[in-house]
């Protein structure tokens, strides 16, 4: 059985990044809704209750029965988890007036605390919230403080539970990785789930699951999906029919380098160049979401029509990874944007759904793709919209905008390759604008295109900063899109971050 942690979310915007620090511990962790404990699970060794953007004393705000493991089990609560249980034990959480966000320092730290075990006075936290608790409940102690802060930390006398008001999940919180190994250590983990060991368990569960049934993957070129059809293979082999889709939206001659990486892998993958169809979709709609939706349908209906060709195949394989199915479970119900996951599918054709890294983060997905001895260009090839170049064509899709936009493209991204720059941002791309401007080339005056180039920094893509290229990189290319790409007479570099902006465009 494995062992693991139960991360609570009760909404906050580093629920995530919980579950990642605990995952680089080699310590398996499920991030749940808060209402979602799975009482009587004997492999839960632990909770972690998140932070919220919500005041424990609001109506509206989320509950948890907190009864189903404190004191069963170690329990950390963090920010709004911290105030919860102090909150739910008649202790009192109130605004603090002014919002305590930024660096603070802990002091007076319990020399026998063991989830501060080995953490000194003056080390550095990061606070981020407007409440604060000022009366701890009678069994409740203090284990540390900061300056503004009194009750930074508290320990439950008689339980293995403790709450903190500052956020060990971030970066700024230096001592954060030596309090979540404390506490992962306090609930007994063993510390064993790797690469190695994910690819083990996961290709025997295949196995068992799929039997000698057919299946088919839907590949995208991407990390994702490559790594789970290396999975699959391993598990099933020929029994795995892989469909590569060409929508006339891939990076320039993507198609084709995709195509001879797949066949070095020993996959078994169909290409099907679906270009001009996805062209006539598209033509005339503008809408982003209209265009998300259009792209993931033609995906769909062609998927269909080459999966039925196969003969006996019952399963649908997905690159699907664990924030997706975290962002399919959000307890607030928001949309950022829309997917195009081909679901609709298992029904429509009686197909059952396998998704083997439905459990791994991004990073997570390229050490196993690394263990399972993939070429280092797919596992680290940056992160690639689904709709491609067509929410990166502002506006109409039209082919000859596609053409011009993955000129452009391939320059800026073999320019940072050739700089030593593509493997020192998370991910980058060209964006054709829907607007022209005055120019002048040679002598004659032009009314023509604008590209932005886009390049961020992050480490999930949940947030992003954008990346400080070098000024003569960028004039460089500028210079090359512009003096090779017909259509084009200016570039521009965005420098906005996520958030308030997105990564992508549309």
């Amino acid at each position: 059985m494995q062992e693991k942690l139960i991360i609570l979310d009760f909404g906050s915007q580093t629920t995530q990044l919980i579950g990642r620090r605990v995952r680089e511990m080699n310590t398996y962790c499920e991030i749940v809704p808060y209402n979602k404990f799975p009482a009587g699970d004997e492999s839960v060794k632990g909770v972690i209750l998140s932070g919220s953007p919500f005041s424990v004393y609001d109506g509206s705000a989320f509950r948890a029965a907190l009864s189903d493991f404190r004191g069963k089990m170690p329990v950390l609560g963090i920010c709004y988890g911290a105030q919860l249980m102090v909150h739910e034990a008649g202790g009192t959480v109130e605004s603090a007036g002014t919002r305590e966000y930024g660096r603070a320092n802990l002091q007076g730290i319990a020399p026998d605390d063991e989830l501060l075990h080995g953490i000194a006075n003056g080390s550095q936290v990061w606070m981020s919230h407007g409440d604060t608790i000022t009366v701890l409940p009678q069994e409740f102690r203090v284990v540390a403080s900061t300056k503004e802060v009194p009750n930074a930390a508290y320990r439950v006398d008689g339980e293995q539970t403790w709450g903190v008001q500052f956020h060990p999940e971030v970066f700024h919180t230096e001592i954060g990785p030596a309090l979540l190994q404390n506490f992962i250590r306090i609930c007994g983990c063993r510390q064993d789930w790797t690469p190695a060991s994910f690819v083990s368990a996961t290709v025997a569960a295949l196995r068992q699951q799929l039997g000698g049934d057919r299946v088919a993957l839907a590949l995208s070129g991407g990390v994702d999906s490559s790594v789970a059809a290396a999975l699959l293979s391993r598990a099933i082999g020929k029994n795995l029919t892989c469909i590569f889709v060409d929508n006339g939206l891939l990076r320039k001659n993507e198609f084709d380098d995709v195509l001879k990486s797949y066949a070095h892998m020993g996959l078994n993958v169909v290409g099907i160049n679906a270009r001009e169809r996805f062209y006539a979709g598209l033509k005339g709609v503008t809408d982003p979401e209209k265009k998300r939706k259009i792209i993931g349908k033609g995906f769909i209906d062609i998927f269909e029509e080459e999966a039925r060709k196969l003969q006996g195949v019952k399963w649908l394989a997905q690159g699907t990874i664990y924030p997706d199915i975290i962002e399919s479970l959000s307890i607030t119900g928001s949309t950022i944007k829309s997917h195009h996951n081909v679901g609709g599918l298992p029904e429509k054709m009686n197909l059952k759904v396998v998704e083997p890294l439905r459990l791994l983060f991004k990073d997570e997905v390229r050490r196993v793709g690394r263990e399972l001895g993939l070429d280092e260009t797919l596992i680290t090839r940056h992160p690639f919209p689904g709709p491609g170049l067509g929410v990166r064509i502002l506006g109409e899709v039209t082919p000859q905008k596609a053409l011009m936009l993955q000129e452009a493209d391939c320059i800026f991204i073999q320019g940072l390759r050739d700089d030593g720059l593509y493997h020192k941002v998370w991910q980058a791309g060209a964006i054709l604008l829907p607007v022209q401007s005055v120019g002048v080339m040679g002598d004659e005056r032009t009314y023509e295109n604008a590209v932005a180039l886009r390049a961020v920094l992050s480490t999930d893509g949940m947030t992003a900063d954008w990346a400080q290229l070098p000024y003569e990189f960028l004039a460089r290319i500028s210079n090359e899109i512009i003096n090779k790409v017909k259509g084009v007479n200016r570039v521009v570099y965005d420098v906005s971050s996520k958030p308030p902006a997105t990564i992508e465009w549309e």
